[in-house]
């Protein structure tokens, strides 16, 4: 398809009028706002989290964070309105801020405040905090001022943090303590409650229970030969009326004095004759001696509480009483063991469920204790890290890059805008001659009577405007130019002044849209 060239420029120069139009309103209003914005001063300022001082080997950090999780928590405590309302309103920071709400300051300072934070594998964290005002002053104190709030926030988050770990691990060792006391208590009561019944001396118990078994069956076994000497003895002397000399004792009274003599000549072995033991015994001696000549001289009964005369029968009866004593001196010791073997019995019976008691006992103190023994390491190593942080040795944010007074404003940039402003308006007027040279349906040239009705004419005479028409068409041109240029940029000035400046106003719009300026 061939473009004719030609015919294009001579609709261009038509409506060339629109295009001056558009073109000087656009450039008029980007011209006036690119000089009536009022320059933007950008401070900023940079800050990176520290390693400890102190290597994590030698003392372990109690707040163990990352970093960026830090840094996001101390910019949150940052931007809280009572923060941002208060510099605000201290710093005076915008024009007319006793004119705005509160709502409009704490916007206004969010919206002014940009914080970006970069961190990576291996790198080192960064926070640069950077804030835009109307004079390079104000932007480099608000700056400082946040810096300041950042850091004052750190320590105290870092202090609060490690006084809270200590006093945290001081109340669990005071609480572990008495629990500790209160179990020895408990197993104290324990044992003094069941002290016939510990497991720690169940042997000695098992061996006391073995002698006395072995004493029993000696007793036992003393009294069954006590009792068949003495039947065997009433036999003999029922088949034969005598006693023979093999069956003859002594009376009780006169083996008790034997008894005593070797007693005494075992004393004499280690004491002198002016031992008052020694002169003790030989009294008693003395005494049994009368005794048993007594009995020797008085007439022995029979055991049936008369006096006989048979010296067989006397003999018999003093042998049998004699048995009869020592029957029941046995029996009594039995019946003795028997009785401490009960009570033993009972004890070694009890000793099972005691050691599970005891051994229950035992593992909750043992549980208490280590958990004692931790808590105390704990606690000297909370102590520690109170003293690194309270001594700024931890990790902590230091400033890199401290925030100073701009020379020059960040913003707007003014050729830009204009320049932008100009290309803008072209494109607009451009766009506007085609679009109504579109819309148009009328015929302008031989070739369209040609394609609309497939008639060829023989010549075409343009449309001749009078010098009147002429007249006419360039004043109103000259008008509209001139409201263009002059108009648009007085009434821009005039909002700007009178109503609201163009930097609020632009804000406003861009945050309805979501953009962030």
């Amino acid at each position: 398809m061939k473009i004719d060239l030609s015919f294009w420029f001579a609709v261009f120069m038509r409506r060339f009028h629109y295009f001056a139009i558009v073109f000087a309103l656009v450039s008029a209003a980007s011209i006036a706002a690119a000089f009536l914005l009022p320059p933007v001063y950008v401070s900023s300022s940079m800050l990176v989290v520290d390693s400890p001082q102190i290597p994590g080997q030698l003392a372990a950090p109690n707040v163990q964070i990352a970093a960026l999780e830090r840094l996001q928590k101390l910019e949150s405590a940052l931007m809280t309105r009572a923060n941002l309302l208060e510099i605000g309103q201290r710093l005076k920071v915008f024009r007319d801020i006793d004119k705005m709400s509160p709502d409009d300051i704490v916007q206004a300072m969010r919206d002014n405040t940009t914080i970006r934070k970069q961190s990576g594998r291996g790198q080192a964290t960064f926070m640069t905090i950077q804030f835009q005002a109307d004079t390079g002053a104000k932007a480099a104190a608000v700056v400082n001022e946040y810096v300041t709030l950042i850091l004052k926030a750190d320590l105290e988050q870092r202090t609060s943090s490690a006084t809270g770990t200590l006093e945290f691990f001081e109340q669990e060792v005071k609480r572990l303590s008495g629990e500790l006391d209160k179990m020895s208590a408990r197993i104290l009561e324990f044992q003094n409650a069941n002290s016939d019944a510990l497991p720690n001396t169940l042997n000695y118990r098992l061996n006391q229970q073995q002698l006395l078994q072995n004493r029993l069956t000696t007793s036992e076994t003393n009294i069954a030969q006590l009792k068949d000497q003495k039947q065997r003895m009433i036999a003999l002397f029922n088949s034969t009326g005598q006693i023979t000399a093999s069956t003859t004792a002594q009376t009780p009274e006169a083996r008790q004095l034997d008894q005593m003599r070797t007693q005494l000549s075992s004393m004499l072995a280690v004491f002198t004759e002016d031992n008052p033991k020694v002169k003790l015994l030989r009294s008693q001696i003395a005494q049994m001696e009368e005794v048993v000549k007594a009995q020797l001289a008085a007439p022995q009964g029979t055991g049936t509480g008369t006096i006989s005369t048979d010296p067989a029968q006397a003999m018999l009866d003093v042998q049998l009483a004699d048995l009869d004593t020592r029957i029941a001196q046995e029996e009594q010791t039995r019946a003795q063991l028997i009785e401490q073997l009960d009570a033993l019995k009972d004890t070694i019976d009890r000793t099972p469920a005691n050691q599970v008691k005891l051994d229950a006992l035992t593992r909750d103190y043992n549980n208490i204790q280590q958990q004692y023994n931790r808590a105390v390491a704990d606690l000297a190593q909370a102590s520690a890290n109170e003293q690194i942080e309270l001594r700024s040795k931890g990790e902590r944010l230091s400033v890199v890059d401290a925030a100073s007074v701009p020379d020059t404003p960040a913003k707007p940039n003014r050729p830009l805008i204009a320049g932008g402003g100009m290309a803008a308006g072209a494109f607009l007027g451009i766009g506007l001659i085609v679009l109504v040279e579109f819309l148009n349906r009328a015929v302008r040239r031989p070739s369209d009577l040609i394609n609309a009705f497939g008639i060829t004419p023989i010549a075409t005479i343009p449309y001749m405007r009078t010098p009147g028409e002429v007249m006419m068409r360039r004043t109103l041109f000259g008008l509209l130019l001139a409201t263009a240029v002059f108009g648009i940029p007085a009434l821009i000035y005039a909002v700007h002044v009178f109503y609201m400046p163009l930097d609020i106003i632009l804000t406003k719009v861009a945050a309805r849209l979501g953009i962030r300026l």
